[in-house]
């Protein structure tokens, strides 16, 4: 069985152990795109398309961006005219809220909570993401992590892009947000490991020095994750363990892009016998095995 046909399978409502797939049908219209102009939507005589959007959360240096850019990659591979279709990735570390006076101190000395809520503007994030969904190009800010604000004269375009790709700790956290999202993925990877990962990437990257990355993590990044990034776990659609190292997990996302972006469907697929059977791929060969009845995709 092919993996396309085996996600076909399970993409109605399966729950598979430690890496959970829920993968909602959406279709959408897309169309070849060159060059595009600023007002996309309308210019020659263009219709409105509609990007797909997958939301990608996890706890700090979980692996987000890397399963972005494997997917992006995945993507861009695949198909022979890759320089017509668009692949975008953007953070919601790009809305922070501008910090007042009394909190960029505290956030110099690493006293300031980046993980909490409060410290994103859900508004701005929420208004791009609808100007994306309306096929509207946009501007993205550049944030600096060594000055901890928005970069008054840096930022990137975007222009409306067949997948759409919005990576964060808190991506899920905000309802209005959350709901826009065709795709939900989670990265689950375990605290040592995304600890390890974390504090050289703030000292090398970011200019921190180990107490204060250390401090920091105890003190804010640490619970928040618990309190407010863990809880929206049960949101994703698949929640993908390792990260990046699952290579079955991301072929799979990767299928059912393309099978969304490439195969006209006018209604859902078949499910064969229910979603209830053991389905498990192991991840050095992608075999399928028959077992217990909760469906496992990794290792």
């Amino acid at each position: 069985m092919s993996m396309s046909a085996f996600l076909q399978k399970c993409c109605a409502s399966a729950y598979c152990g430690v890496f959970k797939v829920r993968i909602p049908l959406r279709s959408f219209h897309t169309f070849k795109m060159a060059d595009k102009p600023t007002d996309y939507s309308t210019a020659n005589g263009f219709e409105s398309k509609t990007p797909f959007l997958i939301g990608v959360a996890g706890g700090t240096a979980s692996g987000k961006s890397t399963v972005c850019q494997r997917i992006m990659e995945k993507l861009g591979q695949q198909h022979k005219e890759q320089t017509e279709r668009r692949v975008v990735c953007i953070s919601q570390d790009s809305f922070y809220r501008t910090l007042t006076p009394s909190e960029r101190l505290r956030a110099e000395r690493g006293q300031f909570n980046f993980d909490h809520p409060d410290a994103f503007d859900d508004k701005k994030l929420l208004a791009i993401l609808k100007d994306i969904l309306a096929g509207k190009k946009v501007e993205i800010p550049e944030y600096d992590y060594i000055t901890n604000s928005i970069s008054p004269h840096r930022s990137h375009t975007i222009y409306p892009a067949d997948v759409v790709l919005i990576e964060g700790i808190l991506v899920f956290y905000f309802p209005e947000v959350r709901e826009l999202f065709h795709m939900k993925l989670f990265v689950d990877t375990d605290s040592d490991t995304r600890l390890a990962r974390r504090v050289p990437r703030d000292i090398m990257e970011r200019g921190r020095d180990l107490e204060q990355v250390l401090n920091q993590y105890m003190n804010f990044v640490k619970p928040a994750f618990e309190e407010f990034c863990l809880p929206t776990k049960k949101f994703a659609d698949v929640i993908i363990p390792r990260g990046a190292d699952n290579l079955v997990a991301i072929d799979l996302i990767v299928h059912h892009i393309w099978d969304i972006m490439y195969k006209k469907r006018s209604s859902p697929p078949k499910i064969v016998n229910g979603c209830n059977g053991h389905q498990e791929v192991d991840e050095s060969n992608g075999r399928r095995m028959s077992g217990s009845s909760e469906d496992t995709l990794s290792r």
